[in-house]
Protein backbone atom coordinates (compact mmCIF):
# COMPACT_ATOMS: atom_id res chain seq x y z
CA UNK A 1 0.00 0.00 0.00
CA UNK A 2 2.97 2.59 0.50
CA UNK A 3 3.85 1.62 -3.04
CA UNK A 4 0.31 2.50 -4.03
CA UNK A 5 0.66 5.84 -2.09
CA UNK A 6 3.76 7.19 -4.02
CA UNK A 7 2.12 5.85 -7.20
CA UNK A 8 -0.89 7.82 -6.47
CA UNK A 9 1.30 10.48 -5.90
CA UNK A 10 0.14 10.86 -2.36
CA UNK A 11 3.82 10.63 -0.99
CA UNK A 12 7.17 11.83 -1.31
CA UNK A 13 9.70 10.12 -4.49
CA UNK A 14 10.77 6.90 -2.84
CA UNK A 15 8.32 7.05 0.21
CA UNK A 16 7.26 3.23 -0.61
CA UNK A 17 10.41 1.58 0.08
CA UNK A 18 13.06 3.33 2.81
CA UNK A 19 13.35 0.85 5.21
CA UNK A 20 12.18 1.65 9.19
CA UNK A 21 15.41 1.74 10.29
CA UNK A 22 17.46 3.73 7.83
CA UNK A 23 18.49 7.22 8.36
CA UNK A 24 16.84 8.32 5.24
CA UNK A 25 13.16 7.30 6.50
CA UNK A 26 13.94 9.73 9.36
CA UNK A 27 14.80 12.71 6.77
CA UNK A 28 11.60 11.98 4.74
CA UNK A 29 9.54 12.31 7.49
CA UNK A 30 10.61 15.85 8.11
CA UNK A 31 10.73 16.31 4.43
CA UNK A 32 7.25 15.52 4.56
CA UNK A 33 6.31 17.56 7.44
CA UNK A 34 7.44 20.61 5.78
CA UNK A 35 6.33 19.71 2.20
CA UNK A 36 2.80 19.59 3.83
CA UNK A 37 2.87 23.09 4.87
CA UNK A 38 4.03 23.82 1.79
CA UNK A 39 0.78 22.67 0.60
CA UNK A 40 -1.01 24.45 2.26
CA UNK A 41 0.12 27.89 1.53
CA UNK A 42 -0.30 26.35 -2.40
CA UNK A 43 -3.56 25.27 -1.94
CA UNK A 44 -2.41 21.76 -3.62
CA UNK A 45 -5.11 19.67 -2.37
CA UNK A 46 -6.00 15.64 -2.49
CA UNK A 47 -8.46 16.51 -5.50
CA UNK A 48 -5.87 17.86 -7.75
CA UNK A 49 -3.77 14.90 -7.37
CA UNK A 50 -6.18 12.17 -6.62
CA UNK A 51 -7.25 12.49 -10.58
CA UNK A 52 -8.71 9.60 -13.00
CA UNK A 53 -5.07 9.36 -14.20
CA UNK A 54 -3.34 9.02 -10.49
CA UNK A 55 -5.64 6.02 -10.28
CA UNK A 56 -4.80 4.81 -13.79
CA UNK A 57 -0.84 4.38 -12.77
CA UNK A 58 -1.59 2.99 -9.82
CA UNK A 59 -3.38 0.03 -10.86
CA UNK A 60 -0.87 -1.01 -13.41
CA UNK A 61 1.72 -0.20 -10.97
CA UNK A 62 0.06 -2.64 -8.48
CA UNK A 63 1.03 -5.59 -11.26
CA UNK A 64 4.13 -4.35 -11.94
CA UNK A 65 5.19 -4.98 -8.41
CA UNK A 66 2.90 -7.98 -7.82
CA UNK A 67 1.31 -5.86 -5.35
CA UNK A 68 -1.91 -7.22 -2.96
CA UNK A 69 -5.38 -7.82 -3.78
CA UNK A 70 -6.13 -5.49 -0.36
CA UNK A 71 -5.29 -2.45 -2.97
CA UNK A 72 -8.18 -3.54 -4.62
CA UNK A 73 -10.92 -2.92 -2.08
CA UNK A 74 -8.69 0.31 -0.81
CA UNK A 75 -8.42 2.38 -4.04
CA UNK A 76 -11.89 1.38 -4.81
CA UNK A 77 -13.00 3.23 -1.76
CA UNK A 78 -10.87 6.25 -1.98
CA UNK A 79 -12.04 7.34 -5.26
CA UNK A 80 -15.20 7.06 -4.56
CA UNK A 81 -14.49 9.38 -1.41
CA UNK A 82 -12.74 12.02 -4.22
CA UNK A 83 -15.11 11.70 -6.57
CA UNK A 84 -13.23 9.79 -9.22
CA UNK A 85 -15.41 7.48 -11.40
CA UNK A 86 -12.98 3.86 -10.75
CA UNK A 87 -14.74 0.33 -11.27
CA UNK A 88 -13.57 -3.24 -10.78
CA UNK A 89 -13.51 -4.02 -14.13
CA UNK A 90 -10.89 -0.91 -14.38
CA UNK A 91 -8.95 -3.36 -12.57
CA UNK A 92 -8.84 -5.95 -14.94
CA UNK A 93 -9.04 -4.17 -17.90
CA UNK A 94 -5.60 -1.73 -17.00
CA UNK A 95 -3.70 -4.03 -14.92
CA UNK A 96 -4.16 -7.64 -15.87
CA UNK A 97 -0.90 -7.75 -18.58
CA UNK A 98 1.17 -5.98 -16.82
CA UNK A 99 3.92 -7.88 -16.13
CA UNK A 100 5.41 -8.45 -12.26
CA UNK A 101 9.23 -6.84 -12.54
CA UNK A 102 9.90 -7.10 -8.66
CA UNK A 103 10.88 -10.24 -7.63
CA UNK A 104 9.90 -9.93 -3.72
CA UNK A 105 7.82 -12.71 -1.59
CA UNK A 106 5.97 -14.02 -1.88
CA UNK A 107 6.10 -14.42 -5.27
CA UNK A 108 9.68 -13.78 -5.76
CA UNK A 109 12.59 -14.26 -3.31
CA UNK A 110 14.03 -10.85 -1.72
CA UNK A 111 12.37 -8.62 0.52
CA UNK A 112 11.50 -5.18 0.02
CA UNK A 113 14.81 -3.49 1.60
CA UNK A 114 16.44 -5.09 -1.02
CA UNK A 115 13.82 -3.60 -3.30
CA UNK A 116 14.58 -0.23 -1.82
CA UNK A 117 18.52 -0.19 -2.50
CA UNK A 118 17.95 -1.42 -5.87
CA UNK A 119 16.55 1.88 -6.67
CA UNK A 120 12.79 1.38 -5.28
CA UNK A 121 9.68 2.33 -6.88
CA UNK A 122 10.68 5.30 -9.03
CA UNK A 123 12.43 2.26 -11.07
CA UNK A 124 9.57 0.55 -11.60
CA UNK A 125 7.46 3.45 -12.65
CA UNK A 126 10.13 4.80 -14.98
CA UNK A 127 9.92 1.18 -16.57
CA UNK A 128 6.19 1.32 -16.54
CA UNK A 129 6.52 4.80 -18.58
CA UNK A 130 8.71 3.53 -21.11
CA UNK A 131 6.33 1.74 -22.16
CA UNK A 132 3.65 3.98 -22.39
CA UNK A 133 1.94 2.50 -19.26
CA UNK A 134 2.02 5.91 -17.05
CA UNK A 135 0.36 8.89 -17.07
CA UNK A 136 4.17 10.63 -17.39
CA UNK A 137 2.11 14.32 -16.16
CA UNK A 138 -0.12 13.01 -13.73
CA UNK A 139 0.86 15.79 -10.36
CA UNK A 140 2.12 14.43 -7.01
CA UNK A 141 2.73 15.97 -3.58
CA UNK A 142 5.87 17.64 -4.20
CA UNK A 143 4.56 19.65 -6.97
CA UNK A 144 6.47 18.06 -9.77
CA UNK A 145 4.61 15.62 -11.93
CA UNK A 146 5.45 11.66 -11.86
CA UNK A 147 7.32 11.44 -14.87
CA UNK A 148 9.88 14.47 -13.52
CA UNK A 149 10.00 12.26 -9.85
CA UNK A 150 11.33 9.69 -11.88
CA UNK A 151 13.63 10.95 -15.14
CA UNK A 152 16.38 10.04 -13.02
CA UNK A 153 16.01 6.39 -11.36
CA UNK A 154 18.60 3.75 -11.70
CA UNK A 155 18.18 0.34 -11.63
CA UNK A 156 21.09 -1.10 -9.38
CA UNK A 157 20.41 -4.76 -9.35
CA UNK A 158 18.02 -5.71 -12.29
CA UNK A 159 17.35 -9.64 -10.40
CA UNK A 160 15.19 -7.43 -7.72
CA UNK A 161 13.99 -4.84 -10.09
CA UNK A 162 13.99 -7.16 -13.61
CA UNK A 163 13.60 -5.52 -17.19
CA UNK A 164 9.96 -4.92 -18.47
CA UNK A 165 10.77 -7.82 -21.38
CA UNK A 166 12.15 -10.33 -19.07
CA UNK A 167 9.97 -10.09 -15.68
CA UNK A 168 9.56 -11.96 -12.78
CA UNK A 169 6.17 -13.42 -14.78
CA UNK A 170 3.51 -11.86 -17.24
CA UNK A 171 0.37 -11.11 -17.07
CA UNK A 172 0.75 -10.95 -13.16
CA UNK A 173 -1.85 -7.64 -12.52
CA UNK A 174 -5.11 -8.68 -10.10
CA UNK A 175 -7.62 -10.42 -12.40
CA UNK A 176 -11.16 -9.75 -11.98
CA UNK A 177 -13.47 -13.38 -12.35
CA UNK A 178 -17.19 -13.02 -13.03
CA UNK A 179 -19.97 -15.65 -13.71
CA UNK A 180 -22.70 -17.40 -11.56
CA UNK A 181 -20.52 -17.57 -8.55
CA UNK A 182 -19.73 -13.91 -8.66
CA UNK A 183 -22.13 -11.64 -10.56
CA UNK A 184 -20.74 -9.08 -9.39
CA UNK A 185 -17.14 -10.07 -9.46
CA UNK A 186 -14.05 -11.60 -7.29
CA UNK A 187 -10.63 -11.43 -7.59
CA UNK A 188 -7.46 -13.36 -7.91
CA UNK A 189 -3.80 -12.60 -7.81
CA UNK A 190 -2.03 -14.62 -10.41
CA UNK A 191 1.56 -13.78 -9.44
CA UNK A 192 1.05 -15.42 -6.51
CA UNK A 193 -0.97 -18.75 -7.43
CA UNK A 194 -0.23 -22.23 -9.09
CA UNK A 195 -0.32 -21.78 -12.13
CA UNK A 196 -1.42 -25.06 -12.89
CA UNK A 197 -4.78 -24.46 -11.22
CA UNK A 198 -5.24 -21.85 -12.73
CA UNK A 199 -8.22 -23.66 -14.79
CA UNK A 200 -9.17 -26.18 -12.74
CA UNK A 201 -12.50 -27.93 -12.07
CA UNK A 202 -13.06 -29.09 -8.36
CA UNK A 203 -15.61 -30.63 -5.87
CA UNK A 204 -16.70 -28.11 -3.47
CA UNK A 205 -15.37 -28.59 0.61
CA UNK A 206 -17.93 -26.12 2.61
CA UNK A 207 -17.47 -24.06 5.53
CA UNK A 208 -20.49 -22.31 6.56
CA UNK A 209 -18.19 -19.57 8.41
CA UNK A 210 -14.90 -18.98 9.76
CA UNK A 211 -16.00 -21.29 13.23
CA UNK A 212 -17.30 -23.82 11.33
CA UNK A 213 -13.63 -23.86 9.21
CA UNK A 214 -11.79 -23.67 12.27
CA UNK A 215 -13.64 -26.85 14.08
CA UNK A 216 -13.19 -28.80 11.25
CA UNK A 217 -10.70 -28.35 8.80
CA UNK A 218 -8.02 -30.09 10.52
CA UNK A 219 -10.50 -33.47 11.23
CA UNK A 220 -9.53 -36.14 9.73
CA UNK A 221 -12.51 -37.14 9.01
CA UNK A 222 -13.05 -34.16 5.97
CA UNK A 223 -14.42 -35.38 3.18
CA UNK A 224 -11.59 -33.42 0.99
CA UNK A 225 -8.79 -34.84 -1.84
CA UNK A 226 -6.54 -32.27 -3.06
CA UNK A 227 -8.29 -31.45 -6.12
CA UNK A 228 -11.13 -29.75 -4.16
CA UNK A 229 -11.92 -26.67 -3.46
CA UNK A 230 -12.37 -24.71 0.34
CA UNK A 231 -15.13 -22.62 0.00
CA UNK A 232 -15.54 -20.36 3.33
CA UNK A 233 -18.90 -18.09 3.18
CA UNK A 234 -20.01 -14.73 5.41
CA UNK A 235 -16.69 -13.82 5.73
CA UNK A 236 -17.24 -10.64 3.69
CA UNK A 237 -18.22 -7.13 4.62
CA UNK A 238 -21.19 -7.70 6.30
CA UNK A 239 -21.00 -11.52 7.29
CA UNK A 240 -17.66 -11.24 9.29
CA UNK A 241 -18.17 -8.04 9.89
CA UNK A 242 -15.42 -6.79 8.62
CA UNK A 243 -14.44 -8.90 5.36
CA UNK A 244 -11.32 -10.17 7.95
CA UNK A 245 -7.89 -11.44 6.15
CA UNK A 246 -9.09 -15.01 6.54
CA UNK A 247 -9.37 -15.51 2.56
CA UNK A 248 -6.06 -17.70 2.23
CA UNK A 249 -7.36 -20.54 4.14
CA UNK A 250 -4.80 -23.15 5.38
CA UNK A 251 -4.98 -26.10 3.86
CA UNK A 252 -6.53 -29.20 5.74
CA UNK A 253 -3.94 -31.46 7.94
CA UNK A 254 -4.60 -34.12 5.77
CA UNK A 255 -3.47 -32.74 2.72
CA UNK A 256 -0.38 -31.01 3.96
CA UNK A 257 0.52 -34.46 5.35
CA UNK A 258 0.31 -35.44 1.59
CA UNK A 259 2.85 -32.62 0.56
CA UNK A 260 0.45 -30.95 -1.28
CA UNK A 261 1.15 -26.92 -0.69
CA UNK A 262 -1.77 -25.06 -2.63
CA UNK A 263 -5.32 -25.70 -3.66
CA UNK A 264 -8.12 -23.80 -5.21
CA UNK A 265 -9.77 -21.70 -1.92
CA UNK A 266 -12.98 -19.20 -3.40
CA UNK A 267 -14.64 -16.90 -0.50
CA UNK A 268 -15.80 -13.37 -0.38
CA UNK A 269 -13.28 -12.51 2.59
CA UNK A 270 -9.98 -10.70 2.18
CA UNK A 271 -6.03 -12.01 2.57
CA UNK A 272 -3.03 -10.19 3.45
CA UNK A 273 -0.50 -9.10 0.52
CA UNK A 274 2.16 -11.51 2.40
CA UNK A 275 0.03 -14.76 1.26
CA UNK A 276 0.06 -16.65 -1.44
CA UNK A 277 -1.67 -19.24 -3.19
CA UNK A 278 -4.41 -19.83 -5.56
CA UNK A 279 -7.01 -17.82 -3.50
CA UNK A 280 -10.28 -16.39 -5.04
CA UNK A 281 -11.33 -13.60 -2.60
CA UNK A 282 -13.81 -10.41 -2.80
CA UNK A 283 -16.84 -12.52 -4.26
CA UNK A 284 -19.61 -10.65 -4.66
CA UNK A 285 -22.57 -9.89 -3.16
CA UNK A 286 -21.44 -11.95 -0.21
CA UNK A 287 -22.70 -14.90 1.09
CA UNK A 288 -24.23 -12.79 4.20
CA UNK A 289 -26.54 -10.84 1.76
CA UNK A 290 -27.76 -13.42 -0.42
CA UNK A 291 -24.88 -13.81 -3.13
CA UNK A 292 -24.38 -16.89 -4.94
CA UNK A 293 -21.83 -18.27 -2.53
CA UNK A 294 -24.49 -18.85 0.49
CA UNK A 295 -26.26 -21.59 -2.04
CA UNK A 296 -22.91 -23.52 -2.22
CA UNK A 297 -23.36 -27.19 -0.92
CA UNK A 298 -20.54 -29.51 -0.53
CA UNK A 299 -20.11 -31.75 -3.64
CA UNK A 300 -20.74 -29.18 -6.15
CA UNK A 301 -18.66 -28.70 -8.77
CA UNK A 302 -16.59 -25.22 -8.86
CA UNK A 303 -14.88 -24.27 -12.47
CA UNK A 304 -12.09 -21.41 -12.47
CA UNK A 305 -11.06 -20.46 -15.49
CA UNK A 306 -8.62 -17.07 -14.59
CA UNK A 307 -7.24 -16.78 -18.71
CA UNK A 308 -11.42 -16.76 -19.34
CA UNK A 309 -11.86 -14.31 -16.36
CA UNK A 310 -14.72 -17.06 -14.89
CA UNK A 311 -15.80 -18.45 -11.69
CA UNK A 312 -18.63 -21.03 -11.90
CA UNK A 313 -20.95 -22.89 -9.72
CA UNK A 314 -21.44 -26.07 -11.85
CA UNK A 315 -25.58 -26.03 -10.69
CA UNK A 316 -28.30 -25.02 -13.17
CA UNK A 317 -30.22 -22.29 -12.65
CA UNK A 318 -33.75 -24.21 -11.25
CA UNK A 319 -31.32 -26.22 -8.78
CA UNK A 320 -29.91 -22.80 -7.78
CA UNK A 321 -33.82 -20.77 -7.37
CA UNK A 322 -34.94 -24.06 -4.99
CA UNK A 323 -31.77 -23.44 -2.92
CA UNK A 324 -32.51 -20.00 -2.82
CA UNK A 325 -36.11 -20.11 -2.18
CA UNK A 326 -35.25 -21.85 1.25
CA UNK A 327 -31.97 -20.35 2.37
CA UNK A 328 -32.44 -18.45 5.63
CA UNK A 329 -30.32 -15.27 6.18
CA UNK A 330 -27.89 -15.47 9.16
CA UNK A 331 -28.14 -12.98 11.40
CA UNK A 332 -26.38 -10.21 11.41
CA UNK A 333 -27.68 -7.55 12.97
CA UNK A 334 -26.44 -5.99 15.86
CA UNK A 335 -27.97 -4.16 18.67
CA UNK A 336 -26.04 -0.60 18.87
CA UNK A 337 -23.21 1.54 18.48
CA UNK A 338 -20.57 1.20 15.61
CA UNK A 339 -20.99 -2.57 14.99
CA UNK A 340 -24.57 -1.85 14.15
CA UNK A 341 -23.68 1.83 12.03
CA UNK A 342 -21.23 -0.76 9.67
CA UNK A 343 -23.27 -3.52 9.43
CA UNK A 344 -26.19 -1.30 8.06
CA UNK A 345 -24.18 0.62 5.83
CA UNK A 346 -21.41 -0.96 4.77
CA UNK A 347 -21.05 -1.24 0.52
CA UNK A 348 -20.03 -4.95 -1.11
CA UNK A 349 -16.48 -5.67 -1.40
CA UNK A 350 -16.95 -4.81 -5.70
CA UNK A 351 -17.35 -0.94 -4.44
CA UNK A 352 -14.85 -0.97 -2.11
CA UNK A 353 -16.48 -1.69 1.32
CA UNK A 354 -16.85 1.68 2.45
CA UNK A 355 -19.64 2.83 4.63
CA UNK A 356 -22.20 4.72 2.28
CA UNK A 357 -22.43 7.70 3.30
CA UNK A 358 -18.81 8.64 3.23
CA UNK A 359 -18.96 8.05 -0.67
CA UNK A 360 -18.76 11.83 -2.30
CA UNK A 361 -16.42 14.57 -2.16
CA UNK A 362 -17.27 16.87 -0.13
CA UNK A 363 -14.51 19.21 0.95
CA UNK A 364 -13.28 20.52 4.35
CA UNK A 365 -15.82 23.76 5.14
CA UNK A 366 -14.53 25.73 7.99
CA UNK A 367 -17.29 25.17 11.22
CA UNK A 368 -18.51 28.14 12.93
CA UNK A 369 -17.45 29.07 16.49
CA UNK A 370 -18.73 26.72 19.10
CA UNK A 371 -18.18 29.05 22.10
Amino acid sequence: MASMVEALGMGLPTNAAIPAADSRRYVLAHMVGRRIVEMVREDLRMSKILTRKAFENAIRTNGAIGGSTNAVIHLLAIAGRIGVDLTLDDWDRLGHDVPCMVNLMPSGKYLMEDFFYAGGLPVVLKQLSEKGLLHDDALTVNGKTIGENIADAHNWNPDVIMPFDAPLMPNAGIAVLRGNLAPNGAVIKPSAATPALMKHTGRAVVFEDIDDYKARVDDPNLDVDPTCVLVLKNCGPKGYPGMAEVGNMRLPEKILKQGVTDMVRVSDARMSGTAYGTVVLHTAPEAAVGGPLALVKNGDMITLDVENRVLSLNVSDEELARRRAAWTPPDISWPRGYAKLYVDHVMQADTGADLDFLVGKSGAPIPRESH
